[in-house]
């Protein structure tokens, strides 16, 4: 009997033929007490302090009023800045999306039967994962310049990890029976792949494509705090000149259309279900 056990020792019940069945208890209380162990160790090394949060997050709400109402008039300046994050972040999603799709199937146990490359496939996937987006746009600025390319590319890079994880995982979950008849046929297995195991997660491709895709145009909107442009650039130009107004016109305008490709993004993964 384990220590747990002891200390809250299994209740027993006796049914209606005579026989004992014992029913464990809750192993509740300690994940409770680890939960408020690691919360006690994150507040000390975090040096969170709840007096300054009460004395000062009221600051947010005054910040937060400055902004509206919002500028009509710097409408005009935010329309490029907004086509800008669309388009960078539609093409780096594309990008990323689609070059996946082989590092998927090379990361797939049931469809590459060597272990040390698909563990190699998947060391990949986890340390472009793990690499944050913002990172990513930094490098790119260094590469390829300020502006949109450098957005492009570090929302690639994001889908592709993203993406790739998610289809790699949905692939080992397809039924094989036809994938093995067309190599029986004589197909190359990069032909069964296409012809038998594409059509299957086609959907939940396509549904994750644009889920992710969604997701990106919020996330691009903070890519133009290190110069990688769209509609970033201005928030952060903005917002270090204090013109609190042109901010909340421009959180107006991305509020509108992140809810216009939500709500697009949402019809068309019903329509593939």
């Amino acid at each position: 009997m384990s220590i747990y056990d002891k200390l809250f020792p299994p209740k027993k019940y006796t049914l209606d033929n005579g026989k004992t069945v014992e029913q464990k208890s809750s192993r509740a209380p300690i994940y409770v007490i680890a939960i408020l162990i690691m919360s006690i160790v994150s507040i000390r090394i975090t040096g969170f302090d709840p007096t300054v949060l009460a004395a000062r997050g009221n600051q947010f709400f005054v910040i937060l009023a400055r902004m509206f109402p919002p500028e009509p008039s710097y409408l005009g300046s935010i329309i490029n800045p907004i086509l800008d994050t669309i388009k960078m972040s539609l093409l780096g999603s594309a990008l990323g999306s689609l070059l996946c799709l082989p590092f998927a199937m090379l990361a797939s146990t049931n469809i590459c039967k060597n272990r040390i490359v698909v563990a190699i496939m998947r060391l990949m996937f986890s340390i472009i994962r793990t690499l944050p987006t913002l990172v990513s746009a930094l490098i790119a600025t260094f590469i390829f310049g300020l502006g949109t390319i450098a957005g492009t590319i570090a929302i690639a890079v994001f889908s592709f990890s993203y993406i790739g994880k998610i289809m790699y995982e949905e692939i080992e979950t397809v039924d094989m029976g036809s994938f093995e008849a067309m190599e029986a046929m004589g197909f190359t297995r990069t032909q069964a792949f296409l012809h038998a195991i594409v059509p299957q997660v086609l959907p939940a491709f396509l549904s994750n494509s644009l889920y992710n895709f969604e997701g990106n145009v919020r996330y691009a909107a903070v890519l133009g705090y290190v110069g990688a442009g769209g509609i970033g650039l201005i928030l952060n130009e903005q917002l270090g000149w204090r013109e609190y107004p042109n901010v909340g016109m421009i959180l107006v305008v991305l509020f509108v259309t992140v809810f216009v490709i939500e709500s697009i993004s949402r019809f068309a993964r019903k329509k593939l279900v």
